[in-house]
């Protein structure tokens, strides 16, 4: 049995990632080196790729794998495209890589989607090497140490700001092969045996499906978590079907187990291959149609612009994506998320700002449902901006689904539940006194107000300082009454005027200060809840 290790090949289009690819693979499979006809006609990689190498296990691993059952290291690779339209394919594709191969342009360096797949690998995975490809173009060696000297010191300048582990730099040419031999030592010097979810319901991420006559249907792509054994059943959810497993392959070797982290096949009995060309094999009833989220969200600081309630972004799950809009609140410490919390609404974040004590959440509402299950990752992104502006980063946050919302009609029933609200104040005058303990205010409602008692038994405070609550409503013109349980000060009542005579001196103001829950139709609830 292999160790298997998912190596993710992204960077900048035409950095070399597939011919790299082909220069480190002995074996390809079937979706391998973008076989799409367009690719080929273009020159550059449309889809994903996958390949593998396999070697001996490092020394320092072999005791720790012999106890686990590997006896060989597989590497799997994930070839990436690189052009910026591409964008969700890479996201898609850096979700399943323990490890990721930053390949740069040694003529070029680090452009444009260079730092969005750094800022990709940082969210999906953190271990990485970063690869300067493409130095046989570099051919005085004068020039050459003195353009790659320049590219290590700016890269790890760059990545000294970033969660990434120690990261090598190799220079190589996947062209020629020089260097190559390199390369593999450094990725023997990140091998590492992954933590994996064995005990987890079983989720295979699909990238690509075809039948075999008189078999079934293959899925191939990768474990994300848990165990799958021949003649288990499998679902579809995006087709509703449940369905036996017949046969299992690894790069053309026939297994009876997969496990998380391998790069598999799966033959499937009866369904159109066309009907699933990219997508999710699971556990049944594990992945469901999800209609709005909740995510504890985490901004991308390289993200220049502010995060705004209201606004829509791409939102990428697994091999989805799909615009939601966005609505943000806070939480007053750092716990998870839970109906029984009220939540402030926030109007926007941005990371040029000091960060508020607390967890900032983020409710997303799906313009089209998405396949999800509890604590996937996704991604946000605002995939519209120009992605050739200088210094501009499309990916804005990341998150995981704390909370997955699967009812369609969740407008009515779901979020009536959440207490989020906002901070509002009325402000009024005291036109009268009725006694030392009570008196009448003006102003803090429209006289046409219907919903003043809504918010009898609220607190209240005078520009005097004094407190009270609202007792009552008073009359039919938006005045009420107030109460005050110690009483009010006799300097105070002379600014008034006693009941019945004319205000003397200026205007005592009055304050309501309260909570307005933004998805509760009943405003009473506000004097329950404040």
């Amino acid at each position: 049995m292999y160790l298997n290790l998912n190596i993710g090949l992204l960077g900048h289009v035409d950095s070399g990632k597939t011919t790299l690819a082909k220069s480190l693979s002995a074996i390809a499979s079937t979706a391998a080196f973008d076989k799409n006809p367009q690719s080929q006609e273009r020159g550059i990689t449309l889809d994903l790729g996958f390949s593998a190498l396999q070697v001996e296990l490092p020394d320092r691993m072999r005791e720790q794998c012999t106890a686990q059952g590997y006896a060989k290291l597989q590497y799997t690779f994930v070839d990436c495209p690189g052009h910026a339209s591409l964008i969700r394919t890479i996201i898609g594709g850096a979700q399943i890589i323990d490890l990721m191969l930053l390949v740069i342009d040694s003529e070029k360096g680090i452009q444009p989607q260079t730092a969005e797949c750094l800022i990709i690998g940082e969210l999906t995975c953190r271990k990485l090497i970063v690869v300067l490809n493409k130095i046989d173009t570099l051919r005085e060696p004068g020039q050459r140490k003195k353009t790659l000297d320049r590219l290590r010191k700016g890269i790890a300048g760059v990545l000294s700001k970033m969660a990434f582990d120690e990261a090598p730099i190799v220079a190589i040419s996947a062209t020629t092969g020089e260097n190559i031999s390199e390369l593999v030592e450094a990725m023997q010097s990140k091998a590492f045996v992954p933590q994996r979810n064995l005990g987890l319901p079983f989720l295979f991420a699909v990238d690509h499906c075809f039948a075999i006559k008189g078999q079934g249907t293959v899925c191939t792509g990768t474990v994300l978590q848990g165990v799958l054994n021949v003649n288990d059943e499998v679902e579809i959810p995006k087709l509703k079907l449940q369905r036996k497993v017949k046969s299992i392959q690894m790069f053309r070797q026939s297994y009876r187990t997969i496990r998380q982290g391998d790069r598999a096949g799966i033959c499937i009995t009866q369904f159109d291959p066309k009907s699933l060309e990219r997508g999710i094999v699971c556990a049944s009833n594990y992945v469901h149609c999800v209609y709005a989220a909740i995510v504890r969200l985490c901004s991308v600081k390289y993200y220049k612009r502010p995060i705004k309630s209201k606004a829509k972004f791409h939102i990428t799950c697994g091999y989805e994506t799909v615009v939601a809009t966005i609505l943000l609140f806070r939480g007053a410490d750092e716990s998870p998320f839970s109906h029984a919390q009220q939540y402030e609404f926030v109007e926007e974040i941005a990371n040029d700002q000091p960060q508020q004590h607390g967890s900032v959440y983020a409710l997303l509402e799906f313009e089209t449902p998405v396949l999800a299950f509890q604590n996937a990752l996704i991604i946000g992104s605002k995939l519209d901006s120009d992605a050739h502006a200088a210094g501009d980063c499309r990916i804005a946050f990341s998150g995981r689904l704390s909370h997955i919302i699967r009812d369609g009609r969740y407008t009515e029933t779901i979020l009536p539940e959440l207490q989020i609200y906002k901070h509002k104040a009325k402000t009024g005058t005291i036109q009268r006194v009725v006694n030392e303990h009570e008196l009448i205010a003006v102003g803090l409602f429209k006289k046409s107000a219907n919903n003043r008692e809504a918010f009898v038994g609220l607190g209240i405070s005078l520009s005097s300082g004094e407190r009270g609550i609202i007792q009552d409503t008073f009359g039919a013109s938006g005045k009420v009454k107030l109460h005050f349980p110690e009483p009010v000060a006799p300097d105070v009542l002379k600014r008034i005027g006693q009941k019945g005579s004319a205000p003397t001196g200026e205007e005592v103001k009055v304050e309501l200060k309260f909570k307005k829950f933004l998805f509760r139709k009943n405003a009473k609830i506000q004097k329950i809840l404040q």
